[in-house]
């Protein structure tokens, strides 16, 4: 097999069916290729209608919400191809993108990961020019002041005529690697339940002396956003694992000191501003966006209490937060 095409899904079906309908017109006779869906257990009923409708895909029931992380690599682990494509359920596959992504990585064996422009339901590309969090441009300020102070820099970067342009880390909806790199690096990184395991990934290739590319010559449509936040409280529960993947983030890459600086700022942060929209949203409480502020402040409340009592910043939702238990 070629190709395995790996998808995690939590309840996300309405964007899970477009995708697959994308990928069922797709016929090749230059490359193979299988589709793996792993379900971190939606238990909405939604599971068998769907392993019925799409029978020649493979779809397997997680334990639990297991996070991105380890749904990816439960997917690679029963996958047969010698590349893998993880994609986002929200996202649309073409035969084009399909054949680029592969052509390209085995043209270019030093890119440990893959990826391609996206584009979303307005026709707005989206900007791939990341850059690692280091600690003159972690936060929003500094990273903001570090992209105008090397501007000129960047856009040579980023703006070139290659068909290839080389961002620091790609977004986890459309990441292409293969099965030798991908072991070469050990695959995702557990400890992160969703957000930064991307970030993470292409830090590993980095450091393992790959290369991270994005190709201009092929386009996937990605509804960004469309698979993770679906009400208030979903979507507090994203927002504080975006402030726990950060921290998750800080202890894997960074030296003790610097640890210490930037867990302190973060916390101090995003604390106060949450405190302080909670409170209005007392006063304001019909602003119904304001609710979400409160129950994040109750989840981060919890969070923090829990990482001095177990000495961890993994998140509980994680998989590897059970072996700190263990």
């Amino acid at each position: 097999m070629d190709i395995s095409i790996i998808i995690v899904n939590y309840r996300g079906w309405k964007a899970l069916q477009e995708c697959l309908e994308s990928i069922d017109t797709i016929i090749s006779k230059t490359f193979s290729f299988e589709v793996i869906i792993i379900d971190n257990f939606s238990n909405d009923g939604q599971f068998p209608v769907f392993k019925q409708k799409y029978s020649k895909f493979t779809f397997i029931e997680n334990s639990g919400n297991n996070g991105f992380s380890n749904g990816c690599n439960f997917g690679a682990s029963i996958a047969t191809g010698n590349h893998f494509l993880f994609l986002n359920p929200d996202t649309k596959l073409t035969l084009e993108a399909l054949e680029t992504l592969l052509q390209t990585a085995v043209s270019h064996p030093e890119i440990g990961i893959l990826s391609c422009l996206q584009i979303n339901e307005n026709n707005v590309f989206y900007k791939q020019n990341n850059l690692f969090p280091a600690l003159g441009r972690f936060f929003g300020i500094s990273r903001s002041l570090f992209r105008k102070l090397n501007k000129a820099k960047l856009e040579r970067r980023f703006n070139n005529d290659n068909n290839l342009f080389h961002p620091d880390w790609v977004t986890g909806a459309v990441i292409f690697i293969s099965r030798e790199w991908f072991n070469k690096i050990n695959g995702w990184n557990e400890d992160y339940w969703l957000y930064f395991e991307d970030v993470d990934l292409c830090k590993k290739i980095h450091d393992t002396g790959g290369k991270v590319a994005v190709t201009r010559k092929a386009t996937i449509f990605h509804q960004h956003g469309g698979a993770s936040r679906l009400n208030v409280k979903t979507k507090a529960l994203t927002k504080t694992e975006v402030i726990i993947s950060k921290h998750v983030y800080i202890s894997n890459q960074f030296s003790t000191g610097i640890q210490l600086y930037l867990h302190s700022v973060l916390i101090l942060g995003v604390l106060s501003e949450k405190i302080i929209l909670t409170i209005l949203s007392l006063f304001l409480f019909f602003i119904p966006k304001l609710k979400v502020n409160r129950l994040i402040l109750k989840n981060l409340s919890v969070y923090y209490f829990n990482a001095i009592q177990k000495q961890t910043w993994i998140s509980p939702r994680a998989m590897n937060y059970l072996k700190t238990k263990a």
